[in-house]
């Protein structure tokens, strides 16, 4: 039987490449809270950004509340600039059902109205239950449902993939 492997450093700088013809001079960056951010900072960097990138939770939108409280960040939400009228590039890490994009963009909403917001995730793994769509992929993949893909991010800021069981 062979193993998946993904090479999270490829991957991201394809995102890098697929995200530079999505943005004008006013885009700002928005991370999802916790690879999504990881990634907006990184790519704010090396895209030379002005100011800094916001940072977004999905925790008190998702329709899973009630059992999950406010697990995975529930007060991560940073916005250094104004929402309305902002082009957003919202990015993630891992785009599967879209009912993480369908809560952050309710929170985006809770601070003001954007003209755009377009998103970029590292990998689409596919199973949308809600109709997402990203204007960037670095790789989109089928992953078994039981199946979880997750980043992280080393001391050093160098991104790895595991693969684990969903519980």
């Amino acid at each position: 039987m062979s193993t998946l492997t993904l090479d999270a450093e490829a991957l991201y700088r394809e995102l890098l490449a697929g995200v530079r013809p999505l943005l004008a001079p006013e885009t700002v960056l928005v991370g999802i809270w916790s690879g999504g951010a990881w990634l907006a900072e990184r790519l704010h960097a090396d895209l030379r950004r002005p100011g800094e990138p916001g940072v977004i939770s999905s925790a008190l939108h998702r329709d899973d509340f009630g059992a999950r409280g406010l697990a995975g960040g529930g007060d991560a939400t940073r916005l250094p600039f104004a929402i309305d009228g902002a082009q957003i590039l919202l990015v993630d890490d891992v785009l599967e059902t879209g009912r993480t994009i369908r809560a952050v963009i309710n929170e985006l909403f809770d601070f003001g109205r954007p003209r755009s917001v377009q998103l970029a995730v590292l990998v689409d793994r596919g199973g949308r239950e809600l109709p997402i769509q990203p204007a960037a992929a670095a790789a989109r993949l089928t992953l078994p449902a039981d199946q979880r893909l997750t980043l992280a991010r080393a001391a050093d800021g160098r991104f790895t993939f595991s693969f684990r069981p969903k519980t």
